[in-house]
């Protein structure tokens, strides 16, 4: 069954492609093979590239053939054009008779679900006629050449050089055929660009000429550069922004106009930026806010008599009976009475009030009177009580699983903005048992109560509310059950938590201190295979065993997640993100005279550690089709004190798996060079999870988009995990500065991914490069990899299913 997958895996990615992309073509038409760009000297390629409209169908390397071509066939042997043009036709004609019945029945419900159905088949099927069935809008046609979109996109090119300081540039095309295949070179002669000598605005008035003047260091247009139109709308922008935040509220960046006068022969340019004055005045002035008034709308206008009316920080509040606080409004407001308006204090009242999860509508505006400007903040309140159901399916190590979880949300609990919140959990998840290769489903049970206050409850500081509103400051206390059922044991655990979290203002840096993690954790049942293991490993002297004795785990940690670029969209361009968490479990353990573990006859255990961990991610660009991602963690664990050298099992860290070395099953790498377990053949079983104390991993990734959903990527992983200390049961497991790097373990591979936006499915097949547990010398097992095993040696291949991009 295994080697079945594996060979299914390959069959998928190469039985569609056994047709050429040049067959069948009409007479007369040439496929679009390839485009070249030449004469480029200092313009980016790839930027240029961009507007040429055609671009060829993606081909397996070395080959003729297209697999989303091959898909896009496929799907035309079961679609008929005028069969989808006629149903189109007869609903649209349905959609008609509809509307007129619900001209004479506006109230109808049942017409309005027919009305609204008609319009999504409609929806559907225009894109049925527009662009074929499912099958053929996954795959993509065969690109045939258009000389009038390749001279479209020779103009283009050429308005990206005008507009970039290439005034003089010229461009055209060539096209070559070679029987159906046509090959278009884009020529382009760049010329001398021109440079900015000056740049200087133009405008009678003194306040923004003081306000420019004291914010040109942040010009987006620098005299000496390069002529670029981006810069320019930028700066438009900027200009824009920077009034509106120095008290011009009527301003907008229609008064700005950009005169750029050309000197030919000097191939220089010189920008005048002019600031019109306003039609409806003498000059653009600056407003002050004169007032403030919060109203939370009632539910309904039965409910106007019982308006509550307060004032607070000078600003005017009207809620709906006394149900909210004027105090925690108050601090997600930024802008003050009497000062200047601010566009940047505006967005960020409205970001913050929408944190708080009360109002389902929040709008601010303002009336003018004069240069007063009267605020205005009308919120209209959420329901008061919301409950989600999901169904789903979960992937976590290999095997896919259904779960279902439900939460239920009161908002403002307290009437200080508080929520109380309820949520359950249950599902199947696939896990690898712990004691052999095969993958088991797990059963998963949780639940929990939380209140999340919107403010620090510690400490009362008088003002501390308003000094940290605008850093949407959270306190969260939880009590809550979870429960395992594993193929090897049983373990559930009790826990509570308080937790404190903000983030700074334009939101790359996340934190949270959890103030106090307490848990009480219980293994009732352990199958007699795995206790033997455990007791086996203590008769050796590793007391791993502790781990799942009864125990309480306190710990107090601090995570902070700093987000350049938002990491995670990876329509962005160049984004990283770096994760920093500490722990130290135990501490009140100091103050206390327990027991050891090491103890004879102990039935608690209990446990004292530190732990440190960095993962650091970065997603590079390289054009719009390709990206380079690459990710580094490491995470240390040291035990001391009564735990006598053991963590809890949750602290440990586990290397391999679909998220980490993708060329191990999952949690069976390392540590350092220890030597698992072989079959009669010599051949590596890797029945038994690998804990360890220490980890060391980088993984890089080339990803590439092939055609509709499907994207591909070529895979290294690196790295290991290790032991503090020596481990009688696994030689080689410590880490030791003289070794550690002749330990690293290699994998590399391919990987399918198919990417609908809301859902991305992996497919990765990993093969084993250098591995550890070799002898000195034997490491390197690639070679290994021939036409008469491709997959190498048993258990040399792993293939790995994921949901989401595994960093």
């Amino acid at each position: 069954m295994k080697f079945t997958k594996y060979i299914l895996f390959i069959y998928v990615l190469g039985s569609l492609v056994s047709c050429s992309i040049t067959k069948n073509v009409p007479e007369g038409e040439y496929v679009l093979y390839d485009n070249e760009i030449k004469g480029i000297e200092l313009s980016e390629e790839e930027l240029l590239a961009a507007y040429i409209s055609q671009e060829p169908n993606t081909r397996i390397p070395f080959s003729n053939r297209s697999l989303g071509v091959s898909i896009y066939r496929v799907g035309t042997w079961f679609y008929d054009s005028l069969k989808v043009a006629a149903k189109l036709e007869r609903k649209q004609l349905e959609l008609t008779q509809v509307q007129l019945v619900r001209d004479s029945l506006p109230d109808d419900r049942k017409l309005q679900k027919r009305q609204d159905k008609l319009n999504t088949q409609i929806e559907d099927l225009e894109e049925k006629v527009e662009f074929g069935n499912l099958v053929m809008r996954t795959g993509n046609p065969v690109v045939l050449l258009d000389s009038t979109k390749t001279q479209k996109s020779t103009q283009e090119i050429k308005d990206y050089l005008v507009n970039h300081g290439f005034f003089d540039a010229t461009t055209s095309y060539s096209v070559e055929t070679k029987k159906e295949k046509a090959f278009v070179t884009y020529l382009i002669d760049e010329k001398q660009p021109y440079l900015v000598d000056s740049f200087y605005t133009r405008t009678d008035n003194e306040d923004i000429i003081r306000v420019l003047k004291a914010n040109s260091s942040d010009s987006e247009v620098k005299t000496g550069e390069r002529y670029n139109q981006d810069r320019i709308s930028s700066e438009r922008s900027r200009i824009e922004v920077l009034l509106k935040n120095n008290g011009f509220y009527m301003f907008s960046d229609s008064y700005i106009e950009y005169n750029v006068y050309q000197d030919t022969s000097a191939k220089r340019v010189a920008i005048e930026q002019v600031i019109f004055k306003p039609s409806f005045a003498e000059k653009h002035k600056i407003f002050t806010i004169d007032s403030i008034t919060f109203q939370v709308t009632p539910p309904s206008i039965d409910f106007v008599d019982e308006k509550v009316k307060r004032e607070y920080r000078d600003i005017d509040f009207t809620f709906y009976k006394d149900r909210y606080s004027a105090k925690l409004f108050a601090s997600r407001v930024f802008f003050e009475e009497g000062k200047p308006y601010h566009r940047n204090d505006i967005i960020e009242t409205q970001k913050q009030l929408n944190n708080l999860d009360l109002f389902r509508f929040l709008n601010i505006s303002f009336d003018t009177l004069g240069t007063s400007l009267t605020a205005k903040v009308i919120a209209q309140p959420n329901q008061k009580y919301q409950l989600t159901n999901q169904v789903g399916l979960s992937v976590t190590e290999q095997l896919p699983g259904p779960f279902f979880s439900s939460s239920l949300r009161n908002r403002n609990f307290f009437h200080s903005g508080e929520i109380l919140e309820f949520n359950f959990r249950a599902g199947l998840e696939g896990v690898a048992s712990a004691t052999n290769q095969d993958v088991y489903q797990s059963k998963e049970l949780s639940a929990s109560a939380s209140v999340i206050f919107p403010r620090f409850l510690i400490p009362f500081s008088p003002g501390i509310l308003a000094k940290y509103g605008r850093y949407n400051p959270n306190t969260r206390t939880s009590v809550g059950y979870s429960y395992t059922n594993r193929p090897e044991y049983t373990r559930s655990s009790l826990n509570s938590q308080l937790s404190y979290s903000w983030a700074t203002l334009n939101n790359k840096m996340q934190f949270t201190v959890n103030a106090a993690d307490i848990a009480y954790i219980r293994t009732p049942n352990i199958t007699g295979e795995f206790l033997q293991i455990l007791e086996d490993l203590q008769s050796e002297g590793n007391n791993l065993i502790w781990s799942f004795l009864p125990s309480f785990v306190s710990s107090f940690s601090v995570q902070s997640v700093i987000n350049f670029n938002q990491y995670g969209n990876f329509k962005n361009n160049r984004a990283t993100l770096l994760r920093l968490f500490a722990e130290s479990g135990g501490t009140s353990l100091n103050f206390f005279d327990v027991p050891s573990n090491d103890e004879e006859d102990i039935e608690y255990a209990n446990f004292q550690w530190l732990k440190f961990q960095a993962d650091y991610r970065r997603y590079h660009p390289l054009d719009a089709k390709q990206t380079l991602a690459y990710r580094v963690n490491f995470g240390i664990a040291k035990p001391y004190g009564v735990s006598a050298g053991i963590l809890p099992y949750e602290k440990y860290f586990f290397s391999g798996g679909s998220n980490s070395i993708r060329a191990w099953q999952a949690r069976r790498l390392g540590p350092g060079s220890a030597v698992p377990t072989a079959d009669e053949e010599g051949n590596f079983t890797y029945q038994n999870e690998q804990p360890a104390e220490m980890i060391m991993e980088s993984m890089m990734e080339y990803r590439r988009k092939l055609f509709g959903y499907f994207n591909m990527a070529v895979f290294v992983d690196l790295g290991n995990s290790w032991s503090i200390g020596y481990d009688p049961t696994r030689p080689g497991a410590d880490f030791e500065y003289d070794r550690f790097y002749k330990e690293i373990a290699v994998g590399t591979g391919i990987g399918l991914r198919m990417d609908f936006d809301f859902l991305v499915i992996r497919l990765d097949l990993a093969t084993k490069a250098i591995d550890p547990a070799q002898p000195e010398g034997e490491r390197f097992i690639l070679d290994n990899l021939s036409w008469q095993k491709p997959l190498g040696n048993k258990g040399q291949t792993v293939l790995n299913f994921g949901i989401g991009y595994p960093f």
